[in-house]
């Protein structure tokens, strides 16, 4: 693997969300301070979407970490379920002890206890919903009466949505009209402009430890930012295989040509071409280098 060729000590573009590598641009961390302020005022329903690949499970680990007493969480990363599995997955990660064959009546009145007597202990118990777009209508109102759970002073529970743009359709939807009405924060995450880009690529080579280098030529960046249209998950697939076409030709910068070839081995973004406009820069580039050495040549041989 390439690590030790570009002084790495991990895998810098993992898919797998992880915290270390959280960057704190401005779309994420404006999200993160949505959620902090409307977890901290006691809101009852907030939104995240995003389209795929934009970071929002890391956001919600984020959140799941940076949450602090009194909060207490419950996350649930696949809401696919019957408005009685609902019940049954919020009970299970509260650690409520309830009867598999109890009824649904039975496992709500068994959270709202807890809220009641997380409520007097001056805890703030928060469900957190990753891929919300792929929850049935009828779970989703099953998830507004849980929100009905409250004092005179206070909501019991409060509930973040993170999903894709299809959550949004969803809520339109009149059977749920109730809910769309109780969504008091929401915030939609967007793709990376080039700055962030590169801004994000550099950070990530950071924290897997490359210090002494820039790794990015200088057209890498536009042909990165056209390829993967600044989804960050495109980003880590096509930067990690720039990485291995480099590291095979023994040379020491992501260059566009590398970005081409790892645009071309992946799906998302093969029908994709670099714009005449694109290509005109590199070969004006490359002919103005050429006349460069051209002239020097002469210039040395008089």
């Amino acid at each position: 693997m390439y690590l030790q060729h570009f002084g790495l000590n991990q895998l810098p573009f993992n898919l797998t969300p992880d915290t270390e590598f959280f960057c704190d641009l401005p779309t994420h961390r404006e999200a993160l301070n949505v959620l902090m302020i409307a977890l901290q005022s006691g809101e009852g329903f907030i939104k995240i979407t995003g389209p795929v690949g934009t970071g929002k499970t890391l956001l919600c680990r984020m959140l799941l970490n940076e949450l602090p007493a009194p909060f207490i969480t419950a996350y649930l990363p696949n809401p696919h379920l019957s408005a009685a599995g609902l019940h049954l997955a919020v009970a299970e990660e509260l650690g409520i002890r309830y009867s598999s064959n109890a009824w649904q009546s039975r496992t709500l009145t068994q959270i709202n206890d807890y809220l009641l007597m997380a409520a007097k202990l001056g805890n703030k118990v928060v469900l957190i919903i990753d891929e919300a777009q792929a929850m049935p209508l009828e779970t989703l109102e099953s998830l507004r009466l849980l929100t009905n759970l409250e004092t005179e002073k206070q909501k019991l529970l409060q509930i973040v949505l993170f999903g894709q743009p299809e959550l949004d359709e969803l809520l339109l939807n009149k059977s749920i009209r109730q809910l769309r009405q109780r969504i008091s924060f929401s915030y939609t995450l967007q793709p990376l402009n080039k700055r962030q880009i590169r801004e994000y690529v550099l950070h990530r080579l950071r924290i897997a430890g490359n210090t002494h280098t820039d790794l990015l030529a200088p057209l890498s960046v536009h042909a990165l930012h056209f390829y993967t249209q600044g989804i960050p998950r495109l980003i880590n697939i096509l930067t990690h295989k720039a990485l291995l076409a480099a590291y095979g030709k023994g040379q020491s910068k992501i260059g566009w040509r590398h970005l081409q070839l790892a645009a071309l081995d992946t799906d998302d973004t093969r029908g994709r071409t670099l714009p005449w406009g694109f290509r005109s820069i590199f070969l004006w580039l490359l002919l103005l280098s050429c006349s460069l050495f051209a002239y020097f040549s002469s210039y040395l041989s008089l």
